[in-house]
């Protein structure tokens, strides 16, 4: 049984549909990477897994519990479970990063300061930052802020980590070293990732499945390879990061040579 199982899957904001019927398995111990264009509800996605907004129609399961059909008391224990690498990392700006990686488990464990020290330390050091614990947030480079945020994320040995754009706004050293972690981490912990993206390279190489997502559907699924040598000229121009194609590059309208000789007068 996947660990995530999503099934006719529908989602509106105001008349549009974000989802349409998409249904969806992220498989334990896999990265399953879930991309498409901007717009196309990829955060809302991962909203939708954490029980933070709730879909018009379909079910969504996280281990074999219908997420919105969870008490708050059911939800709040799943979701720590449930790590989550936010876009902007969301740091605690007040704290330093040894606090911050702290928090989780001084909210919900019962543990003493000694145990917290040395799981905060082990995570740091997972993460390559372990001499960096007595900085604050506004001393972190952007690549350091998502590795603190990702040591976080994995403080309370989640079954699953959720990760929203991870690579956006990374120099390629801080990105490489961001795919680099999420690879080793899933494997050594044994976790299930779902990484929401856009990057194409650097998640294609980290991935064992992806979903492709436009216009409310499933646009194709399968393997990095398997989508790399798929027929469909949509899949072939996302992947390729052409400028031209199914989405094309002119906003719809007259010809331009119709355009030019007609006779009207813009103001």
């Amino acid at each position: 049984m996947p660990l995530v199982k999503i099934r006719d899957l529908h989602f509106y904001r105001g008349d549009r549909a974000i989802f349409d019927g998409v249904n969806i398995d992220i498989h334990q111990g896999k990265i399953t990477a879930i991309m498409g264009p901007s717009g196309t509800g990829k955060t809302t996605l991962l909203r939708l897994i954490g029980g933070q907004l709730r879909p018009h129609r379909g079910t969504i399961e996280v281990d074999g519990q219908n997420v919105h059909k969870l008490s708050h008391t059911e939800l709040y224990e799943l979701r720590k479970r449930m790590g989550m690498l936010f876009q902007s990392g969301a740091l605690l700006t007040d704290l330093t990063v040894f606090d911050n990686v702290a928090f989780p488990l001084r909210e919900h464990t019962d543990l003493p300061e000694s145990m917290i020290r040395d799981l905060v330390l082990i995570k740091l050091q997972t993460v390559g930052l372990r001499c960096a614990r007595d900085l604050m947030p506004s001393e972190l480079s952007g690549g350091m802020a998502r590795r603190v945020a990702l040591a976080r994320a994995v403080t309370l040995d989640p079954m699953m980590i959720m990760y929203d754009e991870p690579f956006t706004g990374q120099d390629p050293i801080s990105m490489g070293t961001l795919v680099n972690l999420i690879h080793r981490m899933n494997e050594a912990m044994e976790l299930t990732s779902i990484v929401v993206s856009h990057d194409v390279a650097e998640t294609a190489e980290i991935a064992d499945y992806i979903y492709l997502l436009s216009e409310g559907k499933v646009i194709e699924e399968g393997s990095p390879v398997k989508l790399k040598r798929s027929s469909s000229q949509w899949v072939q121009q996302f992947m390729q990061g052409l400028p031209d194609g199914p989405v094309p590059f002119h906003y719809p309208g007259t010809g331009f040579s119709d355009d030019l000789l007609s006779p009207e007068v813009s103001a």
